[in-house]
């Protein structure tokens, strides 16, 4: 089965037309939403005779897109396709090319969303549309999602969806998302490609600390800021200890087979110094991590403050979460207490089956030197929220990535770009895979 003559015929436009609706979130609701995006892909679904709703969440800027292309056997399990809308706020100032203008130069889209994930939102649409246009059915029914809010945790997005609206996933069992698909060059001839099969859990954490309040010029054995300051510094400091759950297993022993040489957990430095920029992203999978993000203390300069607290960005991998929070408890000074602020499950996959099959001779079948491997994602992602209702889900929207790109810096960085080739591989990869599943 070869893709469409016509599967890449759009996917670039459609790209560069969602980057250029800003569609930014600040994380308090201030940013303008969603609602002009999801205009544009109800516009794009309706054009090709798929039917679809758009629909809000918690307010009139949140919305969203729900469709579901009947399958030639619907009494099968239905597959989600899912992406975000929102994107992350950028600063023209910093960028090479306005963030949102979408320009093509050097054979790369650049923009905001151009990685996370506007990409993936485009290879979504433009399969729908060329398989409308062409008169091609999924061997089963595809429920497809372009969400609100997931840059802030999709508490007006994936999250209130499966709150309030559950009639939307009847039947659905497995789901394909963002941050997996994407191609990592060995050598030459040795290309991984990184199939999301994990994703870490969240503890965002409080430090508070208490003390004595008093003039800045007096002597103070119960400073607040101080004891703070020593928390906060062993937390950051603190090396966690490797945990060796069953996706990180088998991605090293991938690495190790494809280049021929033993590699092992027990020694992360070498097994990183193969993987170029995105050990940046593995390194994070190997361990919990727990990063002090914020500070804030005091109210004027030469006063003691009676209290002083701190932020802490938690992850955990699946099955560490006891482990964190004693390893945070025994890392705190007498004074300083912890209060959760956000919590958010781990997930974990198997790399086997049928949808994990047809994503692998989707792949090499495109790329001879392919090789498909499981990975865990530091981040987070719209999975959380549906795996609460029993759905399998995965992260594979595929790009074939220049070896000299630093890919792991494009999610949230500024110039972020993605190949104009890349997201045509894409989307003859795509078209193999959903026809296959």
């Amino acid at each position: 089965m070869e893709p469409l003559a016509d599967i890449s015929s759009e996917v670039v436009e459609i790209v560069r037309d969602l980057i250029q609706i800003d569609t930014s979130n600040y994380g308090d609701d201030s940013g303008p939403g969603e609602a002009l995006a999801a205009e544009y892909v109800e516009a794009k679904l309706k054009e090709v005779g798929i039917d679809c709703e758009r629909y809000e969440t918690t307010s009139g800027k949140r919305q969203g897109v729900y469709a579901r292309i009947e399958g030639t056997d619907s009494s099968r399990p239905a597959l989600l396709l899912h992406g975000h809308l929102d994107v992350v706020p950028a600063q023209a100032k910093d960028w090479t090319y306005d963030p949102f203008a979408a320009e093509i130069h050097d054979g790369l889209i650049w923009g905001r969303g151009a990685v996370d994930m506007k990409d993936g939102d485009g290879m979504i649409l433009a399969l729908a549309r060329a398989y409308a246009r062409n008169g091609i059915k999924p061997p089963r029914d595809i429920v497809l999602q372009f969400l609100p809010d997931e840059e802030a945790g999709s508490i007006h997005g994936s999250h209130w969806l499966v709150d309030n609206r559950k009639d939307q996933f009847v039947n659905v069992t497995q789901a394909v998302g963002e941050v997996g698909g994407f191609s990592l060059t060995l050598r030459d001839d040795v290309r991984l490609y990184l199939v999301q099969t994990a994703e870490k859990g969240i503890r965002w954490m409080k430090l508070r600390a208490e003390g004595t309040a008093g003039h800045g010029s007096f002597l103070n054995n119960d400073n607040a800021v101080t004891r703070l300051a020593e928390a906060v510094a062993a937390v950051g400091n603190h090396k966690f200890d490797i945990a060796m759950t069953p996706t990180v297993r088998d991605f090293i022993k991938a690495v190790s087979d494809a280049l021929g040489i033993p590699l092992s957990a027990d020694d992360p430095e070498e097994l990183l110094s193969h993987l170029g920029p995105i050990a940046r992203i593995i390194g994070a999978t190997l361990s919990n991590t727990a990063n002090p993000t914020m500070l804030n203390a005091g109210y004027k300069h030469n006063v003691i403050p009676g209290t002083a607290e701190a932020m802490v960005d938690g992850r955990f991998l699946p099955g560490f979460e006891d482990e964190l929070i004693k390893d945070i408890e025994n890392l705190l000074p007498p004074g300083v207490v912890r209060e959760d602020v956000v919590n958010g499950i781990a997930l974990e996959a198997p790399f086997e089956g049928h949808l994990v099959d047809a994503m692998s001779a989707a792949i090499k079948a495109e790329d001879p030197f392919g090789i498909p491997v499981p990975y865990t994602v530091s981040g987070g992602t719209d999975a959380k929220a549906f795996s609460e209702l029993g759905i399998t889900c995965y992260g594979f929207l595929p790009l074939l990535l220049p070896p000299e790109l630093d890919f792991s810096a494009m999610f949230h960085g500024v110039d972020e770009r993605v190949p104009v080739a890349g997201l045509e591989f894409g989307m003859r990869v795509m078209d193999r895979f959903i026809r296959a599943c």
